[in-house]
């Protein structure tokens, strides 16, 4: 068997938000997007989460998009019908 890699870094941030979901409307969460509003008071870079791909995601303040990230990147709804993190665990 070939192992591809030979070490796997997850990163799961849980409950933070980066943009609003599809039913934001149902639960009066339109505009929601906790990452980005949370950045807009924050005047420091993050260069190793823009070099792993975080701004490739979605547009964010202090973190550029680039055009070859280090990493696997992506973004996840839930699946499940409710506000909570818990319903989706």
């Amino acid at each position: 068997m070939t192992v591809p890699f030979q070490r796997v870094h997850l990163i799961v941030m849980d409950s933070v938000g980066i943009g609003e979901g599809p039913d934001a409307k149902d639960f009066n969460d339109e505009g929601s997007h906790t990452l980005k509003h949370t950045l807009e008071g924050f005047d420091q870079k993050l260069p190793n989460l823009e070099k792993l791909g975080l701004g490739n995601i979605a547009p964010l303040p202090v973190i550029d998009a680039v055009d070859h990230p280090l990493a696997y990147y992506t973004k996840l709804s839930e699946a499940s019908v409710g506000k909570d993190t818990m319903t989706g665990h």
